[in-house]
């Protein structure tokens, strides 16, 4: 007659632990994969916990709060225990994201490392740390040239499983190249604005932002927010913001805007009412609205450049007027993501305190009401920065 493995797994657990039969149901009813190999005993030692809590994504209007293993980590690899992760426009792109579904998002994290591979040198338990979830290769044509975002390895590499979880496992890759020391200064709640303030400062030294140049934002949520007030920082002469959202244009001007316009307005020729009856120098796109697109490209100056840090959904075409850029030598150019540099560069600015982004946070909710979170920033009223914290 056939052994049942969980029999024989019981009968040894029995034997090896002295436990009475209440404290084998205990063992029975935690949701446990049986093993022949005895465990410690559990009312002598903290019992283990091989399930996590995670925020499953459905769609912006269905995230569910399920469980998930504790994801198991290699002899290169550490485990963070997430303290604190930011819900990023990008997760409520509901076209963009739904096609991957259900998964846990989540990639504005900070945490503390409670668990590291035997040949992890650089980083130990207890370490607080932001952990970026793309990583470069370093080495291919498109990183040696400065376009680190253009990497195949940076679109493929991410964290198990995601931010919007009690831990995550992070691979050797990014071990290497994307983790990096939270500075005492800066909260886990703060630290949650280094990637996105990393892509900002990113698309501004591309852009060639420098002292004295006028400066249009269009759209004021957090990237325009950042944007805002990283331009102020370099020097920019005028900054002006625009946005539908008056509670955001309100913030625009608390975090550094001289002008603010509504959208619904004439945007080109308010730009140049308040900007000495000339377009801007450098205009900003931080919206993917299409009539956001077309705006700036009516508020540009000759000479000027128009960066389209956000764009419209896959299928909308802009209609661009080549004869007319070409005649004025305006620059069109775009940029995504960051690199290990402009992370760097965001976690100085932070810990500096050059910007503020502790002004920016509304909302904190526990994992369970990451549902909750989504709705807010889908429905972009009167929020800016929602922060989830999966330990509560």
């Amino acid at each position: 007659m056939a052994t049942n493995p969980i029999l024989t797994c019981a009968v040894r657990l029995f034997d090896d632990s002295k436990l009475d039969l209440s404290n084998l149901f205990f063992l029975f009813t935690r949701s446990y994969e049986p093993s022949c190999q005895t465990p410690k005993n559990p009312l002598t030692q903290k019992p283990l916990k091989p399930f996590m809590r995670i925020a499953m994504y459905y769609s912006n209007d269905d995230v569910r709060l399920e469980e998930m293993e504790i994801p198991q980590i290699g002899s290169r690899e550490i485990l963070v225990k997430v303290i604190a992760s930011g819900i990023c426009g990008s997760d409520v792109m509901e076209w963009y994201r739904i096609r991957k579904a259900p998964l846990v998002l989540g990639h504005e994290i900070t945490g503390e490392i409670i668990e590291v591979g035997n040949k992890v040198k650089k980083y130990k338990k207890g370490d607080r740390v932001f952990v970026s979830h793309h990583v470069p290769c370093n080495t291919c044509r498109y990183c040696i040239n400065d376009h680190h975002t253009a990497c195949e390895t940076l679109h493929k590499t991410n964290y198990d499983p995601g931010g919007f979880a009690e831990f995550i496992r992070v691979p050797q890759i990014n071990v290497d190249g994307g983790v990096f020391l939270l500075p005492g200064q800066i909260s886990f709640d703060e630290g949650t604005f280094i990637e996105p303030l990393a892509c900002v400062a990113r698309g501004l030294r591309l852009a060639n932002m420098k002292s004295g140049l006028s400066v249009l934002v269009i759209g004021s949520g957090i990237s325009g927010l950042l944007h805002i007030q990283l331009a102020k920082a370099l020097g920019a002469d005028r900054i002006i913001a625009t946005d539908i959202n008056e509670y955001r244009l309100r913030l625009a001007k608390k975090l550094g805007a001289d002008e603010t316009i509504q959208a619904k307005e004439n945007v080109p020729v308010e730009v140049r009412k308040l900007n000495g009856g000339r377009p801007s120098d450098l205009v900003i796109v931080c919206t993917g609205a299409l009539p956001a697109a077309l705006q700036a490209i009516k508020s540009i100056d000759r000479g000027g450049t128009i960066l389209f840090f956000a764009v419209p959904e896959p299928g909308v075409n802009v209609p661009v007027p080549m004869n007319e850029l070409w005649r004025n030598e305006i620059t069109l150019m775009t940029s995504y993501g960051a690199s290990p540099k402009d992370i760097q560069t965001a976690i100085e600015l932070i810990s500096s305190r050059k910007i503020n982004v502790k002004d920016m946070i509304t909302h904190k909710f526990g994992l369970k009401d990451t549902g909750k979170g989504f709705k807010i920033v889908s429905d972009a009223k009167e929020s800016i920065k929602v922060i989830i914290e999966p330990q509560r």
